[in-house]
């Protein structure tokens, strides 16, 4: 059996971006905006919502280490 190429988080982060990316392409086109600014107004979002939802998207939780010994 083959590995996934992306973790299923990995996937939902990056949807979202591109979501995000599209929306905001197709609200500029509806402005009026120039379809070369639309790419651009798109590419912006995503670079910006990515790292937000990466960390609002909860990954599995580590346990704290202690790296106070008492020898």
């Amino acid at each position: 059996m083959q590995r996934a190429l992306l973790s299923p988080r990995a996937a939902l982060v990056l949807m979202i971006g591109m979501l995000a990316g599209i929306g905001a392409g197709i609200l500029a086109a509806a402005g009026g905006v120039h379809l070369a600014q639309c790419v651009l107004y798109g590419v912006g979002a995503f670079g910006v919502s990515v790292p937000v939802v990466n960390q609002l998207v909860a990954g599995p939780e580590k346990e704290p280490t202690d790296t106070t010994s008492t020898s």
